[in-house]
């Protein structure tokens, strides 16, 4: 076992408003049940948020095998921004895999949310994976996906059971330089590139709801098999608008990938030694006994590193 490296994307950790509001939703128009919660203050955690004096309601959510928690701060941070674009690069869904995507899509029509996606679910080309997907927004304005496979080519994990909503597959994130992005989380972190697509055409552009859109679509494994996975997405056009310099880790629109890895310090030594950009002053130890760094991706998306 190599030293060093993401083991698993263990949660997608993502910030709230309202954090009755966002529990309410998740559950009941998306199938996830509660599973923990948990309150954090005092100096290691604002230290590795990065915001002075901050403390944090959680609720740990789980839909099939796959986590995702919602944090409320205190002080708040931006609301999401408004009139964001798929190509805006603070952009990152939550891709929810499906059994049957009509039946998903009729099942939200009676809650609060916001389409992203011009009309229903888009069939994608076989050169786009063939599969069936519709993109939408959570009442915070958070991008969700709801994705359906091709039996053919369909995860292990999503062969089984009979429910709507089966769990989470992956996390995308809208990426600034493909390339670099590449490099930073197969060479760093250890992931492993296990797919790669330009997705074009009529029903990707209503899948995103831009005119004349060409994105790279890059998926990426940690060491373990199974979901979720990490998407890159790199807008060749239109172009995005970039992660504000100020964004802070209370901001709305402000996800966390939570990776475990082997060897933190490691870790934390390979990303200074690269010049990557910490939120916390390094490897932070917390009450519960995690220890912890937050860093920023190239783009600017914060990752969340723990052992």
């Amino acid at each position: 076992m190599s030293l060093g490296r993401a083991l698993r994307l263990a949660r997608i950790s993502r910030t709230v408003s309202d954090l009755a509001r966002a529990v309410t939703f998740y559950c009941d128009a998306l199938g996830f049940c509660v599973i923990d919660r948990a309150t954090w203050d005092g100096d290691a955690w604002s230290g590795l948020m990065g915001v002075e004096g901050a403390r944090g309601a959680t609720v740990t959510m789980r839909l099939g095998e796959q986590d995702l928690e919602l944090v409320a701060f205190d002080p708040p941070g931006d609301p999401y921004p408004r009139d964001s674009g798929s190509a805006d690069l603070w952009f990152q869904h939550i891709a929810i895999a499906v059994s049957d995507i009509d039946a998903a899509y009729l099942a939200l029509r009676g809650y609060l949310f916001d389409p992203i996606s011009a009309g229903g679910p888009q069939r994608l080309p076989p050169s786009s994976g063939a599969v069936v997907a519709w993109k939408f927004r959570d009442p915070d304005g958070h991008p969700l996906e709801l994705i359906q496979f091709p039996s053919a080519t369909k995860d292990a994990a999503w062969r089984q059971g009979e429910a709507i909503f089966l769990g989470i597959d992956h996390s995308a994130i809208d990426v600034a330089d493909i390339a670099r992005s590449i490099d930073f989380y197969t060479r760093l972190l250890g992931f492993s590139l296990t797919s790669r697509s330009v997705n074009a055409g009529p029903a990707q552009e209503r899948l995103d709801r831009l005119h004349g859109d060409l994105v790279d679509v890059v998926a990426l494994q940690p060491a373990s098999a199974g979901p979720p996975h990490v998407e890159l997405l790199g807008y060749r056009r239109p172009a995005g608008n970039p992660i504000p310099a100020h964004a802070r880790a209370n901001d709305v629109c402000a996800d966390r990938l939570v990776l475990q890895v082997d060897d933190l310090v490691s870790v934390v030594d390979a990303l200074h030694a690269e010049n990557i950009r910490f939120v916390s002053p390094g490897a932070v130890a917390l009450p519960c006994g995690l220890h912890a760094a937050l860093i920023r991706d190239p783009t600017g998306h914060l990752l969340l590193l723990c052992a």
